[in-house]
This record gives structure tokens, C-alpha cells and sequence, in this order.
């Protein structure tokens, strides 16, 4: 026997040892036998290969073939799952497979693939995906619409206080997007902090900040920097360095400096008004164009350790005020700032009113030796606002500071955490609030900014969730235009004196983005002994579905902190009536640690010799970690798709396309880049924007593409290679002095796990010489 057989029987013996180890203890669990046997044959092979080859190549054949008939009967027709569970099979046995006589081969793969698609199909459907519930409808074509006049510009992150990310710009067009081209590309100066800002563009200029609030104003037609203020903020002043978005302001019979207004919120919790045409600070708001957020914080720990209180979300200009909230530091201890809302004067900076669920009553800034309520709901996602009727609604998070353990909540806490809240935009009270999920232990925060619509001529707020749920509400008293019931859920498995809400809201007339409820079978690896460890951990788990409640044995969220749906929300194309919804599908397993077992590890909050993603939640009795569920190569333990875009009717409900959004090549195990362009559905951080010429734009995947799609029935018409991942959402404007529409994305990832990193700004145009139209004009 030569030297590479005995290598080649000792491969084969090494990993059919570990798959029939491992495949053991799954039996034990009560997973699947497949392992087990897989690994028996693989043992037999090399133990018989040295003296009866022929003996050994049948055993490896008829295992196969019992490969292909399970491959296909645990995956149907999913290419991505059965290339997993069949090629490393096939490609370990390939110096045996070829010993077989061909005809042989042929048959027996013949026969294998009949046989599974008979049993797939009569003893393992597909789980049903929540994506349908409400039905499919029939691919859109497109409608007529009178035409709009447009100023071309983009005033606001969501281009409308109503955030729908809508344009009625149609110079670029389904039939010429293949023909863009980069116009100009600008970097920051900062690759290392994040840019998910949307930009704005008003008059001559588009306005940005970076993830330090360095605010800057591009010439909208050559992306020549025009002027750059320094916010002076220090790039360890926050746990995560973002801003999102800046906003416009103009003061109506108001001339000279300052007029036009722009207000940023930055990491040190400032909020500061500059001037739109010269970016001076603004001399009359605050002190010296500057108001500090801390007023009213009180003496809490996070004010000497930067970091726990500060701004990640463009303020919200209504009726003269500009409001904001705050992020605060996640699972840190229980005492962290609060979540407190304010409005300030938009000219002067003035207090005029103070929303602080711990004092609803109280309006302005606490009294002496008193402070704003600890530990209560913040407010950090984007807000939206309806000027008319005057209200601003607000998404909250959860009770910052023990976001997985809820016995130490306040009536108030529980009342307002996980919800949209309108409040007065004049006197900061609260005209109607609705709750997405019931006493919060899975730091599902609503995320999403709220979109503002027309649903079935009554005046909606559309509330997508990091849950995948999609609430359509009446935008006047919060009552839910399409049915919301509430749907029981597990109650075992709490930590004791938790309170777990037995039900929780579903908006059961819209999909779901949930994801399908998992399953051992979703279990996924790139060879059989990573996919089989992901899938012992899996059984080793506790998971009874969403809103499994939180316990010191492991247990699954999905979907993930992640979501479901993000901060950058949904786009609305009015003139169709569809709405684009990209979502992602990533689980985390989770667990809570016992307050000694997490001393004795040293976990302690950040700032105080700890790091944030400890989540400490000092102060209760337990900790968290709550990892990614990732396999011992880094990727998922769940099958693809990780990442969707998806269209649906918005007068009707039902889904009408869903794509995977993001191919395989900026992904693969241990955070390198595979390089398959081949569609896999990516996790996706950023948003789309919808354009009345039937376009949707979005670069939000792990893959560096820039991508359009057709908004009808969702065909890919046009991609392109960003410098880097993108985790923004796009925006589009048309330039005063060309007349061409361009469409603008941030590139500026910061986290090597959602792709390679930069800070560019990117915008794309037609080429000179197309002729362009009228755009609108």
C-alpha cells in the first residue's frame, strides 16, 4: 500500500471518528442518525481500504447514495443547502467514487434523486414562511400618475417628514440605469468610524456628517468639498461612532445668517445649529450655536465615562421645535441614563418641553438635586413627524440597562418600552402610543423610523420591527388598520421572579419578516462535522420559537438583534402603492450568566474595566451573552438566505416579490471573501430608495454592490462595485446647474464582519452626453 492511500485511509478514519463521536451524542439529543452513519462509512472505508479496496468504494458508493437521498429529502430544491450536505461528501470519496463503473454511477444517482424528491414532497414540506401569510398578489405593472412638479432636492433622511424615501425624479429609468456611471466620489478622512449617514441635498449643496459629527457641504454637481465644520468630538467619546443623518431647518420671514439651519446630534450629546451656506455655528441657538444634552442627567457615572448618553439619529424639526432623543448604552447596569425626549427652540435652543416617561406630568428640566428618570425606554432610532396634525412619533427601545431581565422594571417602563408613541410637537404629551412587544427581554427595540402614508384613503404610520412584524396604524389615533391579534407564546424556561407576557402583538393582515420558525434541519456548514456541531448546539438549546423566554441554559433568538428590520427602515413608492422591505435573517444564541459566575469572569460594565459587548447589566442579578449563533468557521449555523428584499402591497397586504439580496463574494468562513457572485442573501445594514420612474436602489449587503432593482416584479437591472461595503441608504437628487439626476450612497463600513471598510461617498449619474429629459423639471 503506497504512502498516500495510508494518508488518504487516515483522513478518512479522522473525520468518520469525529462524525461518528459527534453523530452519537446528536442521536442522543434526538437530532437526526445521518451523522452517525456517515461516519460508520467513513471509518469502514478506511479501515477496509488497505486490503479490500473494492469492498471499501461500495460502502462509500451506497453512502453516497444515501447522502443524495437525504440531502434532497431535508432541502428539496435548495442548491446552497444541497451543495453543503452533498459535495464535501462526494469530494472526500472522489479517488473511490471513480473505482465505480459509470453506468453503475449513473443509475444509482438517477435513483437517489427520484427517490428523495418522492419522499421530500410526501414527508418533509417545506416550514411555512410567515413571508406569505397574508398572501401573495400579482406582479405590478406599472401605473399611470399625473405628473409632479419637483424641486429636486432631498430636505429630509427620509426625503419627508413621512420618511417613504421616495423621489419623483424619473431621468434615470429602468430602461437607461444600466448606462450610470460614478459622477465623483468623496472620502471623509475617517475609514475608521462608521458612515451610515443619508445625505441631504438643498439648493447647490448636499450635506453630510461623519461618525465623529464633522457636518460637510459638497457642490451637488462636482462633490467638491464647499466647507467642513470640526465638531470637536473625540473619536472614544462613544461605544459605537455614528451619525445617521444631519437636518434642515428654515425659519420662515427669517433673513441673514442662520436662516437656513443645520442641526446635528453628536456623540458627546451636544446638539449644535450651523449655518447651511458657511457651516458657522449658529450664534443665537444655545451658547454659541451649542445646547449640552447632559443638562438634567444628574450626576450618573456615564457623564465621567464617555459613551452611555449620546446621538446617533438626525433631530426632528416640527412646529418650530427640534427634538431628540438619545442613544443609551445597551445591558451596561441598571441605573444608565435616561431615555428621557426633548424639544428645544429651533431659533434659540430653548427647553420647551421634556417628555420623561418616569415624570410624564413634568415638562421641563427636573428641580434641583433631582434628575431625569434613570433606566427608562430611550429613544434612539430615527423619529418621524406629521406637521399638520402636529405630532412627532417616536420608536422607543427597551429599559436600557437590564434589556434581558425585566423583574427590576417600573410600571412606566413596561408601559412605554417597544413601542411608537405620538406625542405633541408642541407640549411634548402623549396622544397615543402603541406597543410592538410586551415586557421586551429580547432587545427587540423599535428601530425602524416610522414611514407616513396614504393606506386605503385613511392616514397611516407604517411601523416596520426588528421582529419582522409590519404594524399599519392610524396615523391620528394609533388603532391598527390592518388586524393585529395577539398570538400565545412560550412561557417556560425564565429566570425566577421574571415576568413573561403570555401573548404578543402580530400584525397578521401584513407578512412577516421573521423568518421561518427553525429547525434542526436548517442547520448549515460549509463540511458535515462544522454543520454537525451547529446542529448538536442547536438540540443542546432551548427554542420554542420567536420570544423564547431568556434562562441560564442556552436558548435561541431569532430573529437576532439584528432583526428582522432595521434602523434604515422601508421605502414607499406612492404611485405604485408597494412598499420595499429589506430585512435579515441572522440568530443569536444567547443565555444569561448568574451574577457570580459573571463577577468570577470579570465582566464589568464598559468603562469600568469592561467592554460593551459583555453586556453586564450590573445591578441584576444576571449578565447576558448573546453571540451570533456562528459555526467553528464563523459563518451561520442557519441556512441561507441572511438577507431579503422584498415588495409588498400596501393597500392589500400581500407579498408580491421577495429576492435574496447580496451574493457570496464578500463572504465566506473566518471573514474571508469567497468570491462567488453567486445570490446567497446577505445580513444587510442601510436602506432603499424608491423612485417614481420604477426603481429601487439599494447597497446594504455584505458584497460592496450598489444594486437597482425593477420595482414592479423586482428584476435586477443594474449593479456596481462600491470602495467598500455600504451601510447607508442611498438618497438622489437633481443638480441645479446640470439638470442630471444623481443618486448618492455612503460607503463607509467600519465593521469588518459587514464587509471591507472605508469612507467614500459615491454619486452616480447618467453620462454627459445621454440626453437626460426634463427630470421633473
Amino acid at each position: 500500500m503506497s504512502t498516500l492511500t495510508r494518508a488518504y485511509a487516515s483522513l478518512l478514519f479522522i473525520a468518520g471518528s469525529a462524525l461518528l463521536i459527534g453523530g452519537a451524542l446528536l442521536l442522543f439529543l434526538h437530532g437526526t442518525c445521518y451523522y452517525l452513519v456517515l461516519g460508520s462509512s467513513l471509518v469502514a472505508s478506511a479501515v477496509l481500504l488497505p486490503r479490500y479496496r473494492r469492498v471499501s468504494v461500495l460502502i462509500y458508493g451506497a453512502q453516497i447514495l444515501i447522502t443524495l437521498v437525504w440531502a434532497i429529502w431535508e432541502a428539496g430544491n435548495d442548491a446552497w443547502v444541497l451543495a453543503a450536505r452533498i459535495m464535501p461528501v462526494v469530494a472526500l470519496g472522489g479517488g473511490l467514487v471513480r473505482s465505480l463503473p459509470l453506468a453503475k454511477t449513473a443509475f444509482l444517482l438517477l435513483a437517489a434523486i427520484a427517490c428523495g424528491a418522492v419522499a421530500h414532497g410526501l414527508w418533509n414540506p417545506d416550514a411555512p414562511d410567515p413571508l406569505y401569510r397574508a398572501g401573495i398578489a400579482a406582479v405590478h405593472a406599472s401605473r399611470d400618475a399625473p405628473p409632479v412638479t419637483s424641486s429636486g432636492d432631498w430636505v429630509h433622511v427620509g426625503n419627508g417628514e413621512g420618511a417613504t424615501r421616495f423621489s419623483d425624479l424619473t431621468q434615470i429609468t429602468p430602461d437607461n440605469v444600466s448606462r450610470l456611471e460614478v459622477a465623483w466620489v468623496y472620502h471623509t478622512g475617517q475609514p475608521g468610524t462608521a458612515l451610515e449617514v443619508t445625505p441631504l441635498k438643498i439648493g447647490g449643496l448636499v450635506y453630510l456628517c461623519t461618525g465623529t459629527n464633522d457636518v460637510i457641504a459638497l457642490d451637488a454637481e462636482t462633490g467638491l468639498q464647499r466647507w467642513r465644520f470640526s465638531s470637536g468630538a473625540e473619536r472614544s467619546a462613544a461605544i459605537a461612532k455614528e451619525c445617521r443623518g444631519v437636518t434642515y431647518f428654515h425659519a420662515d420671514g427669517a433673513g441673514g445668517s442662520c436662516a437656513d439651519r443645520i442641526f446635528t446630534g453628536t456623540i458627546d450629546a451636544r446638539l449644535i445649529a450651523l449655518d447651511a451656506s458657511t457651516g458657522a455655528p449658529c450664534a443665537g441657538f444655545g451658547i454659541a450655536g451649542q445646547v449640552s444634552l447632559l443638562a438634567g442627567m444628574g450626576d450618573w457615572r456615564g457623564r465621567a465615562i464617555p459613551g452611555y448618553y449620546y446621538v446617533t439619529s438626525a433631530p426632528t424639526v416640527v412646529r418650530g421645535n427640534v427634538i431628540v432623543g438619545g442613544w443609551v448604552s445597551d445591558a451596561q447596569y441598571w441605573g444608565e441614563p435616561s431615555g428621557v425626549v426633548r424639544a428645544y427652540n429651533a431659533l434659540t435652543g430653548k427647553l420647551e418641553w421634556a417628555f420623561d416617561v418616569g415624570h410624564p406630568d413634568r415638562r421641563g428640566e427636573p428641580p434641583p438635586g433631582e434628575q431625569y428618570t434613570p433606566s427608562t425606554p430611550n429613544a434612539w432610532a430615527p423619529m418621524s413627524a406629521d406637521e399638520k396634525l402636529g405630532l412627532v412619533y417616536v420608536p422607543t427601545g427597551n429599559t436600557s440597562g437590564s434589556d434581558y431581565y425585566g423583574v427590576l422594571r417600573r410600571p412606566f417602563d413596561d408601559q412605554f418600552s417597544s413601542s411608537v408613541v405620538a406625542l405633541d410637537a408642541a407640549v411634548g404629551s402623549v396622544r397615543w402610543q402603541f406597543q410592538t412587544v410586551h415586557h421586551d427581554l429580547w432587545d427587540y427595540d423599535v428601530a425602524p423610523q416610522p414611514v407616513l402614508a396614504e393606506v386605503n384613503a385613511r392616514p397611516a404610520l407604517i411601523q416596520a420591527t426588528k421582529t419582522g412584524e409590519i404594524f399599519v396604524l392610524d396615523r391620528a389615533s394609533g388603532a391598527p388598520i390592518r388586524p393585529v391579534q395577539e398570538v400565545p407564546v412560550s412561557t417556560d424556561g425564565h429566570v425566577p421572579g421574571e415576568r413573561i407576557f403570555p401573548t404578543q402583538p402580530a400584525s397578521v393582515g401584513m407578512p412577516s419578516f421573521a423568518g421561518p420558525r427553525l429547525e434542526e434541519r436548517d442547520m448549515w456548514g460549509v463540511t458535515p462535522i462544522d454543520e454537525m456541531l451547529c446542529r448538536i448546539s442547536f438540540q443542546r438549546a432551548r427554542y420554542d420559537g420567536i420570544y423564547t423566554p431568556p434562562g441560564v441554559t442556552p436558548f435561541i433568538q431569532y430573529p437576532g438583534i439584528l432583526g428582522g428590520i432595521e434602523w434604515s427602515s422601508v421605502a414607499l413608492d406612492p404611485v405604485r402603492r408597494i412598499l420595499v422591505v429589506n430585512s435579515s435573517r441572522i440568530a443569536n444564541y444567547a443565555r444569561l450568566i448568574p451574577r457570580a459566575q459573571a463577577d468570577a469572569e470579570h465582566r464589568k460594565p464598559e468603562g469600568f474595566g469592561g467592554h460593551y459587548p459583555q453586556r453586564t447589566q450590573a445591578g441584576t442579578p444576571y449578565a447576558v451573552a448573546n453571540p451570533p449563533f456562528l459555526s467553528i468557521l464563523g459563518i451561520p449555523c442557519q441556512k441561507p438566505p441572511y438577507g431579503t428584499l422584498s415588495a409588498v402591497d400596501v393597500d392589500s397586504g400581500r407579498l408580491i416579490w421577495t429576492r435574496r439580496l447580496g451574493s457570496a463574494s464578500g463572504s465566506g468562513p473566518r471573514g474571508t471573501a469567497s468570491h462567488l457572485p453567486l445570490p446567497l442573501g446577505t445580513p444587510n445594514l442601510g436602506g432603499s430608495l424608491a423612485t417614481r420612474a420604477g426603481l429601487v436602489f439599494i447597497a446594504a449587503g455584505q458584497d460592496r454592490r450598489m444594486r437597482a432593482f425593477r420595482t414592479d416584479d423586482g428584476m435586477l437591472v443594474w449593479q456596481h462595485t462600491l470602495p467598500a461595503a455600504s451601510v447607508a441608504t442611498p438618497m438622489t437628487y437633481r443638480s441645479d446647474s446640470s439638470g442630471r439626476q444623481f443618486i448618492v450612497v455612503a460607503a463607509g463600513n467600519a465593521d469588518p464582519r459587514m464587509g471591507a471598510v472605508g469612507d467614500a461617498v459615491v454619486a452616480y449619474a447618467l453620462p454627459h452626453q445621454l440626453p437626460v429629459g426634463d427630470s421633473n423639471r
